[in-house]
């Protein structure tokens, strides 16, 4: 009687033991089973939001390309501006080329590759400067409106070792950082920008950490919160949050091989540090100032764009170079402006081209340019510019893709070369 008691009270065991060892299974793919859904759902907001980047990204491109090339050109030849305006202009373009590539940025919320830096030497308490001094309506006008103060302390090291990155993704970075301590403190407070450098414990490395960090005297993060901000889309701020200023930061360190630690406490603010390795002597990247190359002579030119501010403007700043500049406001006017020069021995030496145009887009002109006269050089420029390259989307018949907001460096370059290299083919 025993030993059956003891091989049924055996089996009982056996049975719940392995229905123990089910729930358990049940569990963990119960588990993995919601977090696949969670990481489904990221990925459909990550590719709604690139899609939404890619329209964003052309509309901004376009809007402040005219006041691009405006600024430059006037920086450039206008030898008679006082400090002060000079000042300002050069806090535009700064402006300007940090809000060209926020947008660029924005691919990386969908877009799986990593991004090829453009590495320069950084001086670290210069850009600390230019951020205080930009964000200042932020941390000090808007808080004064609302009856309270918030006490801004740079303390910045002095003989700070340089390091190398992209100059303006580490402001992009420090200006989020700035922007989310001034709305942890409502009420006001104290917030800090601090820069040190940091010996390395292994002494057969060369250089040293620099520090940046942020501190605010807020409300601080509690520990799910702390654990959750860098994820993008996490937000506490309600309607008003996007979720993608922290994102953006750890993206930055990522991309900058550097470590991001944060502090906080309930109640008593949060310090936020960003950790760069400095440049070692010799590895600093090189930086050359690019030569001044135009065209060595005037040329014709034919440019094609739906925007009218964005021709005036890129028509007065070639004309300003000295070449001849002919408008077009659409993709059809273009090829009907081409055909008719073309016929009158008055041929065009180049043509810059945007992409996208109702009716006629940029690829049809320059398929039609092409048919026309194949030796003609074609440059599109355009809002996706940087996209079409990273993808190696760059349609047919073109000769070059430059991006909007245009530089002028570049696109003085990129005529001489082209039209050299056209000469050159046509020569007997």
């Amino acid at each position: 009687g025993e030993c059956e008691f003891l091989r049924q009270l055996s089996e009982h065991v056996a049975v719940a033991s392995h229905q123990a060892r089910l729930y358990g299974a049940l569990e963990e793919a119960y588990h993995d089973l919601r977090q696949t859904q969670h990481t489904v759902m990221q990925q459909e907001r990550l590719r709604v939001l690139g899609q939404m980047a890619s329209g964003i990204a052309h509309d901004i491109n376009n809007a402040i390309s005219p006041v691009a090339l405006y600024t430059e050109s006037l920086l450039e030849r206008e030898p008679g501006l006082s400090d002060r305006a000079r000042d300002y202009l050069t806090t535009i373009q700064r402006a300007i080329e940090d809000v060209a590539e926020t947008v660029a940025r924005m691919r990386e919320f969908y877009r799986r590759r990593e991004p090829q830096l453009a590495l320069t030497t950084i001086d670290l308490n210069r850009v600390a400067r230019q951020v205080i001094d930009l964000t200042r309506a932020r941390w000090s006008n808007v808080p004064q409106e609302r009856g309270t103060v918030i006490d801004l302390k740079a303390e910045l090291a002095s003989g700070l070792p340089t390091l190398p990155g992209a100059e303006s993704e580490i402001r992009d970075a420090l200006t989020n950082l700035i922007f989310n301590a001034v709305d942890a403190m409502p009420d006001g407070g104290t917030l800090t920008v601090r820069t040190r450098a940091v010996a390395r414990q292994d002494e057969r490395e060369s250089g040293a950490f620099v520090h940046l960090e942020v501190c605010d005297t807020g409300a601080g993060m509690d520990e799910e919160t702390k654990r959750r901000c860098l994820e993008p889309f996490f937000t506490t701020k309600g309607e008003r949050g996007t979720g993608l200023g922290l994102a953006m930061v750890y993206g930055m360190v990522q991309r900058h091989s550097a470590e991001i630690e944060i502090e906080s406490e309930r109640g008593k603010g949060t310090t936020v540090r960003l950790i760069f390795s400095s440049s070692a002597a010799g590895d600093a990247p090189s930086v050359h100032p690019a030569r001044l190359v135009r065209p060595a002579q005037r040329l014709r030119i034919l440019i094609v764009d739906d925007d009218p501010l964005l021709l005036k403007s890129l028509r007065d700043t070639l004309e300003g170079d000295g070449h001849f500049v002919s408008a077009a406001d659409g993709g059809q006017a273009g090829i009907d402006t081409f055909a008719i020069a073309l016929s009158r021995g008055e041929p065009f030496a180049v043509v810059i081209t945007d992409l996208g145009m109702p009716y006629v887009d940029g690829r049809k002109v320059a398929a039609s340019i092409k048919s026309a006269a194949p030796a003609t050089p074609v440059i599109l420029l355009t809002g996706w510019g940087q996209r079409l390259v990273a993808e190696n989307d760059i349609p047919p018949h073109v000769d070059r893709v430059l991006n909007k907001p245009p530089k002028l460096r570049e696109l003085r370059s990129t005529l001489a070369e082209l039209t050299t290299t056209a000469a050159q083919a046509g020569a007997p």
